[in-house]
Parts: structure tokens; sequence; C-alpha cells
């Protein structure tokens, strides 16, 4: 059974389309990425889905059942938001609860969902203390928590971990996707984090003013992406684009190429300038601007001696790189 079906769905606030014909499949226990720049519709979306908005056409199924007309609350589904939105004044194993009490389970049942929860998320040292009392990873935890005890069709994240810091952001990602693993709950996750798109997703779904413009696997969008938008959108560092290309394009096209694609090459096609170096320790990326006056950068693995000032010659092997139109579209070179 699929876990969601999104037909048509258009949104519109006045005369703003925020979405427009957006159609997608959620398989049972796949874990989905919505992922854009902001204002590109990915939170709206998952809004609709969870009915805090209504959608302005088109159909939603969750589970087989057209859910347009059924409150949130009805549609099993569970939120965890970027702000944790828990009760202060409660304990952690209360605002675990909590909305099982208000669905009137049996204690037995709201005792046992929320201990394996509990264990689950490693959280058996903190199940007396409030929010107050844990760190903002552990809080987010609480609320992913909260979200499993009530055993939903469809977990819906919406950039959960922005308030972290990088550390707990890592540590928390990882959490997630062995969750996933062990669940194997059909989950939608919003980011702006490409690097959480690429690492937690089975499914990503790019998204730009509204629209979809690409669904594949991380490695499918990675390697063989629809469009410049795309191809930019989805790497670090992102890819390079050239107008004044060293191969043959047709007029207005554009040459990309992946900065770990590029190498250092005494007679190489591209030459060009150092402008900044940033070491890594594991690699090294140069920041160069060519003769033709346009940026690039060129990943280097492991450690490189290369300073700023100097002048480099770098070449690529042309099966790697990719090729777009005037307007942006994929093309064969």
């Amino acid at each position: 059974m699929t876990a969601l079906t999104l037909t048509d769905v258009c949104k519109s606030f006045g005369k703003t389309e925020v979405l427009k014909d957006i159609n997608l499949t959620v398989e049972d226990g796949e874990f989905v990425v919505f992922v854009g720049p902001s204002g590109c519709g990915k939170s709206t979306l998952l809004r609709v889905i969870a009915g805090l908005e209504d959608a302005s056409g088109g159909t939603v199924n969750i589970g087989g059942d057209a859910v347009n007309n059924t409150p949130p609350a009805k549609r099993g589904i569970a939120m965890v938001f970027q702000s944790y939105a828990l009760y202060p004044h409660l304990s952690v194993r209360d605002n675990m609860a909590l909305g099982l009490k208000q669905e009137k389970q049996p204690k037995s049942v709201i005792d046992e969902r929320v201990g394996k929860a509990v264990q689950m998320l490693d959280l058996d040292a903190y199940v007396d203390r409030r929010p107050s009392e844990l760190s903002g990873g552990q809080r987010q935890r609480v609320a992913i928590g909260r979200a499993i005890v009530r055993e939903p069709k469809l977990f819906l994240f919406d950039e959960p971990l922005s308030n972290l810091d990088a550390a707990l952001r890592m540590n928390t990602r990882i959490e997630i996707a062995e969750l996933h693993r062990t669940l194997s709950a059909s989950m939608i996750y919003v980011t702006h984090d490409q690097t959480e798109a690429m690492t937690l997703a089975d499914k990503i779904v790019v998204l730009r003013d509204g629209r979809v413009e690409q669904v594949g696997s991380p490695m499918e969008l990675y390697n063989d992406p629809a469009n410049k938008f795309v191809a930019g959108f989805l790497g670090s560092p992102a890819m390079n684009f050239l107008q004044k290309a060293p191969v043959d394009m047709p007029q207005g096209g554009t040459l990309g190429i992946r900065p770990e694609h590029l190498r250092l090459e005494k007679g190489g096609r591209l030459k060009g300038t150092v402008t900044h170096v940033e070491r890594l320790g594991g690699d090294t990326n140069l920041l160069v601007s060519t003769d033709q006056k346009e940026a690039m950068t060129v990943r280097l693995f492991g450690q490189d001696s290369t300073a700023v000032g100097e002048t480099i010659e770098i070449d690529f092997d042309s099966q790697a790189a990719f090729g777009f139109d005037a307007n942006d579209r994929r093309i064969v070179l």
C-alpha cells in the first residue's frame, strides 16, 4: 500500500500560487525528503499533507483514504516541528504521553508505548526531567518520541534540526536514520540542507517556486540531474558553471563540472589564479578565478600546498561534465 499520494495538489494564498500541480507518491516505509531554497513551497506542502493548510485543488490521499476534508487529528499523521513545542511544566514522560491521554487510551497502552519510545531514543535517564533541564538535542528526541507513541501512518518532519548546533545536527540525523530503520515507517522530511537530504533520503523531491523539479534517489539526482537548478542545488561544494567553456556548446549553453572532477594538470584546458584556499585536513578546496574571469572551485583530495595568488592549470574528464542549454535544461555533450 502507498503511504501517500498527491494528485494535482495546488495551494494559493489570495492570487499568489504557492504550490502548482504537485504529483507525488510515497511508498510504504519510504523516507522522502523535500528540499529546496527558502520560499520554494516545501513547508507549505508538508502543512497541506498534515491538514494544517487546505489544498486549493487536487487530492491528498493517506494510506488509501482521501483526506482533503479530514481534520489533522484524524489523518493518522504525527508531526515534528523545528520548535520542540514541549510543555515546560510537564516531565519528559508526561509530554510524550499527553497525546495518548487526550485520545483516552488505556493506561497500559500509554505506559507500553511511552516505555518503548523512551528506550528507543535512549531517554531512560531523563523521563522525570522537565524540558528546561534538557539539552536541545534531548528536547528534540522527546518531540520525536511524542510522535512515535502515536504510531502514525505517516511521520512528518519540518526542519527538525535547524535549532541544533553542527555536532548535534549530525548526531540527531543519525538517530533519525536509525529510527527509520527500526520502525520501517513512512517519513517525509523537509529541509533546506542538501547534506541532510543526501544522507537521509530514500527519495528526494527537489522543489522550486512551488513546482517539483525532479524526484529520485540521492545518487540519481546527483549523477543525472534534469536541469541546471537541480545540478547546482545538490553537492557540496556546489557544481561549477562555466559560460566560456573549453568544449563545444550550443549558444547560450553552460558547462557544469563538479569540483571533485577537476584536477591540477600542466597544459590543462582551464587556467586561473587561486583567490582562496580552504584547508580541511582530509581535502583541500581551491577557489579560482579563471582567465575568462569566471569563478570555480577545485576540490583536491588530501592536503595540498597550493597558495593564494598562484596561477594553476586545470583539466577534467569530459565524460564527467554536464551540459545545459540556454533554458538550463540538460543536454548531451
